[in-house]
């Protein structure tokens, strides 16, 4: 399974952004139960920004709150943090982290797994 993370660009204080992290691979199902998006800002130690749990239960970095949400749609094997009234104090990479299950067809047995996997960062910078 891999995680391509995506959405990160350019924007101007107060604007929005949507974060995409699609799991892709041979499996004949693949799954997210879990998502999580980190950031990390130069000179800074990475960061939870947010999770959703299977179940819908989500958590925000209270520097978020409000201003931030998290997301998961199955159908599309996919999570989202959609990010509105950036702040410059928000521009970081974004990283996303994901629990994903997987039903695969190996030598005619077919094989259950649930792995943490890290999609590769998209950078977000929000200027003044």
């Amino acid at each position: 399974v891999q995680l391509q993370a995506s959405g990160g660009g350019l924007v101007q204080a107060g604007g929005s952004l949507r974060l995409s992290c699609v799991a892709s691979g041979t499996s004949s199902r693949i799954d997210i139960d879990a998502v999580a998006w980190y950031r990390q800002a130069p000179g800074n130690q990475r960061e939870l920004v947010a999770t959703i749990k299977s179940g819908g239960m989500v958590t925000y970095a209270d520097s978020v709150k409000g201003r931030f949400t998290i997301s998961v749609d199955n159908a599309k094997n996919a999570g989202y943090l959609q990010m509105n009234s950036l702040k410059p104090e928000d521009t970081a990479v974004y990283y996303c982290n994901a629990d994903v299950s997987t039903v695969t067809l190996v030598h005619d047995n077919w094989v259950a797994e649930r792995k943490n996997y890290w999609g590769q960062g998209t950078l977000v910078t929000v200027s003044s």
